[in-house]
């Protein structure tokens, strides 16, 4: 039977694997090997992947994958079947290799996904890079240099990897750096929750032969479960210091950077290469070919030659490749293959899996003498109790639509009230710069281009917390990672992968860093196509906009407007992944295998930094891009100033504030005999004022710019300011709101003040056919929305499709597209919306 044909809470133990390929490799990473026990734990709607309990962790993988692993549900048959200790051989230590004070050391941090190496690497270095739980947070490698002891450590921080197997993108980063670079030392980061599945990367490090020290992360629960590990024995098995840390508390660091040092001066006890036992059948195979490769000595290290003749068993297309370019390799390649079909045949089985049983049997053995499991697993039954009700098969999916319901719904609510202090501050610091600095272009300058541009952009500062906040705790807490188990049905149907969701969701932060965090998907295909749909998730520059018109035009709905805005983007995502399944990419997809972490409470400290982090990014826009983009804005909108108008307003402005004495003597027939109270005369003014500013505008370089792209835009409801928005948004989306904060600044006095909002909501065509009537009305108004949720994402996202997809035709195909779907759904929905 296979794995497929097991219920929910069946126990079996694995006894084959099929398939073949990266897909089979990843799952005996993972810990599917012959003779480990699963537990089916639960499955997702619609006949989604299903969960399973194997080696102290939890993988999910699609029913498909499922059908290719053979079980038995005798446990007694085949429990003992791999799990038998390998004994090891023991190699003279290295001497001194002239480490002294003063010395740089070279620190790479290694380790699974989602053991904690990055809060390790933060509290190691005093840094702040982005953590989070679940995999494919690191997608790049990051350094930060300390001193310590009176040496320089150089720490360098890469992605995480099961094994040194390269499949995805991140995983490469991980084996180059190891192979190329050759740091001083590696610490691998362990978490102690699951030894036996994380110990497996350490088991490939032993194999390179460099120098490596475990941080055993976490270890606080390993103790709360009540679990015994004899650190100590198990560090004298393996040769490698061992060292409990607590990365999120800071425990441990100290420790760790001594033990660091004796290991890099060779005065560490524990400290020695071992050879891994794989048995006498594949030892002799590795002795033959590492005879062989003696011949490279001068171009790979001694410690070298074991790793490669592994690395060549198990059909490693990296090594081979690196030592194709050696002269005379095509000579050793017959001996290669030749000792791989004897293994092969010997075994029944693959070389690649019959070296990770054995690897695993290693590690079972020594897991064995020195780790003994407590009758508690708190952290396993909180999460259990948690995942019962937030990925319940029927209850999943509605509950993750109501989360991001709820978290739209605050971040404009909650968001409106310091949004509302923050706006009347900018206010007053306008109001009061006008009373100090005369009229003239100094006084436009400072009030309508920097205050107006950058203050009407800084206001909707909260609303961007609030929604990191609430990404920060999904991602912390680990439900992020449930997403991608929920959802992965529904990405097939439209030819996404599953783990695609994860960067979609982190597009509602910043396009940018999902776009990066694509790197998690080990098929190239899946990335391209993940990253030509993610512009369409509404990130948070967008979000001012549409809380900027939603609540112009809509005030009374506006939360939901928001809402509905980022499931528009959503469907149209998913829309447009179905049209490139049967276009562009028709090949087949990749397998769904992703672990998923225990839940974890979210250190409030990390969250509230990275919420901090990414506001304060938004603020230094303010001082860039935005304050430049609004100069320029005002720039092209307040020259040239010899400007013909259509009426005499300034005598007709003073007529009207010389009161009815001056009125009745003006010469403009409008205002012959006409008496006007006050407020009459007040609001008359405000109106040519008005009036003055638009032909003004009209006539400046930015009003001309606007009025040729009129023809195109006018079909989508849009005027001439609309118009320029947009174009001004390719910078960065925030820009919209400058310029419109520039745009309709029409009245400098203090009684005439009127937020961003209200001035949207009172702009009226002062010419042609629509003279009079409302620009933003509610379908025009969400005509703009649609056009601003749709079309070419900012420069920054532009560069970064063309580096991560490795071509630029991809960015420009993503200019092209956007901006078309953009101005076809806008034009679809104020056409159509107009017949009714």
């Amino acid at each position: 039977m296979t794995l497929n044909d097991l219920h929910t809470g069946d126990a079996a133990v694995i006894v084959q694997l099929h398939g073949s390929g990266a897909f089979r490799k990843r799952l005996t990473e993972m810990g599917f090997v012959k003779g480990q026990p699963v537990r089916v734990v639960k499955s997702t709607p619609f006949k989604g992947p299903v969960e399973y309990r194997i080696m102290s962790g939890t993988v999910s993988l699609r029913r498909s994958e499922a059908m290719l692993i053979d079980v038995s549900v005798s446990l007694a048959e085949h429990a003992n079947g791999t799990v038998k200790f390998s004994p090891v051989f023991t190699e003279s230590r290295d001497e001194n290799n002239g480490f002294h004070e003063g010395k740089k050391i070279n620190v790479a941090l290694v380790g699974n996904p989602n053991s904690g190496k990055t809060t390790l690497f933060n509290r190691i270095s005093r840094s702040n890079e982005r953590v989070a739980n679940y995999s494919g947070v690191t997608v790049g490698s990051k350094e930060a240099v300390m001193n310590y002891k009176g040496y320089e450590l150089t720490f360098t921080d890469l992605p995480g990897t099961y094994s040194l197997s390269a499949y995805s993108d991140d995983e490469i980063i991980v084996r180059e750096f190891l192979s190329e670079n050759r740091p001083d030392i590696v610490v691998n980061v362990v978490d102690a929750g699951n030894p036996e599945r994380h110990l497996y990367l350490t088991s490939q490090l032993i194999d390179m032969g460099i120098k490596v020290i475990i941080a055993l992360n976490m270890y606080d629960d390993l103790q709360e479960r009540g679990d015994v590990l004899d650190i100590s024995m198990l560090g004298r098995l393996t040769g490698i210091p061992i060292v409990p840390t607590i990365g999120r508390h800071g425990k441990g660091i100290y420790r760790l950077l001594n033990r660091l040092i004796q290991v890099v001066e060779e005065r560490e006890p524990v400290t020695r290469h071992i050879h891994i036992n794989y048995g006498k059948e594949i030892e002799q195979s590795i002795n033959t070919i590492e005879k062989e490769f003696e011949r490279y000595q001068e171009k790979l290290s001694d410690q070298h030659l074991r790793y490669y003749a592994v690395r060549a068993l198990e059909k490693d297309d990296y090594c081979i490749h690196k030592l194709a370019s050696f002269e005379g390799f095509e000579e050793v390649r017959p001996l290669i293959n030749n000792e791989i079909n004897r293994i092969e045949q010997l075994y029944k089985d693959d070389t690649e899996t019959v070296i990770s049983n054995a690897r695993y049997a290693f590690i079972a053995g020594a897991l064995k003498e020195t780790y003994k499991k407590g009758k508690r697993d708190r952290a396993l039954s909180r999460t259990q109790r948690i995942d019962r009700v937030l990925t319940n098969k029927y209850l999943g999916l509605p509950i993750f639509l109501a989360i991001l319901f709820i978290m739209f719904q605050a971040t404009y609510v909650l968001g409106q009230y310091p949004m509302n202090w923050i706006e009347a501050g900018v206010d007053w610091i306008g109001t009061s710069l006008s009373h100090f600095i005369p009229a003239g272009m100094v006084h436009d300058f400072l009030i309508n281009g920097v205050i107006g541009g950058v203050g009407g952009v800084i206001v909707f500062l909260p609303n961007i917390l609030i929604l990191f906040f609430i990404i920060s705790l999904m991602e912390d807490t680990g439900y992020m990672a449930r997403t991608a188990f929920i959802m992965d049905r529904v990405m097939h149907i439209f030819g996404l992968h599953g783990k695609s969701f994860i960067p979609l969701v982190m597009g509602f932060g910043c396009n940018v860093p999902a776009l990066m965090a694509t790197r998690m998907l080990e098929n190239k295909r899946d990335r391209i196509l993940t990253m030509l749909i993610i512009p369409f998730m509404s990130c948070s520059a967008r979000l001012p906009v549409y809380i900027l018109v939603a609540g112009a035009v809509f005030p009374n709905r506006a939360g939901n407007v928001v809402f509905l805005m980022y499931l528009i983007g959503i469907l149209f995502s998913v829309v447009m992944a179905l049209l490139f399944k049967s276009t562009i990419f028709k090949k087949s997809e990749a397998p769904f295998v992703m672990e998923l972490p225990p839940y974890r409470t979210p250190g409030m400290r990390m969250v509230l930094r990275h919420m901090w982090f990414k506001g304060s990014q938004y603020l230094k826009k303010m001082g860039g891009v935005i304050l430049v983009a609004s100069i320029v804005i005002w720039a092209l909108g307040y020259f040239p100033r010899n400007v013909e108008f259509s009426r005499d307003y300034e005598s007709l402005i003073a007529a009207e504030k010389g009161g009815p004495e001056e009125i009745s003597e003006s010469e403009n027939s409008e205002n012959q005999s006409v008496q006007h109270t006050p407020a009459q005369a007040e609001e008359r003014i405000r109106q040519l004022e008005i009036s003055m500013e638009n032909e003004r505008q009209a006539s400046s370089y930015i009003g001309k710019l606007g009025r040729a792209i009129e023809p195109v835009i006018e079909p989508l409801g849009f005027d001439w300011k609309m118009g320029v928005s947009l174009l001004a948004g390719f910078a960065a989306k925030e820009v919209v709101v400058s310029t419109m904060g520039v745009l309709y600044q029409v009245s400098d006095s203090e009684e005439n003040t009127v937020s961003l909002q209200q001035k949207l909501s009172d702009q009226v065509y002062t010419e042609g056919k629509k003279k009079g009537q409302k620009v933003y009305k509610p379908l025009s108004a969400f005509s703009f929305l649609i056009f601003v949720l749709l079309y070419l994402p900012c420069v920054s996202v532009i560069v970064t499709i063309g580096r991560e997809a490795g071509s630029w035709k991809w960015s420009g195909f993503v200019i092209f597209y956007t901006t078309f779907l953009a101005w076809f759904a806008s034009f679809c929905v104020y056409q159509i919306g107009s017949l009714f």
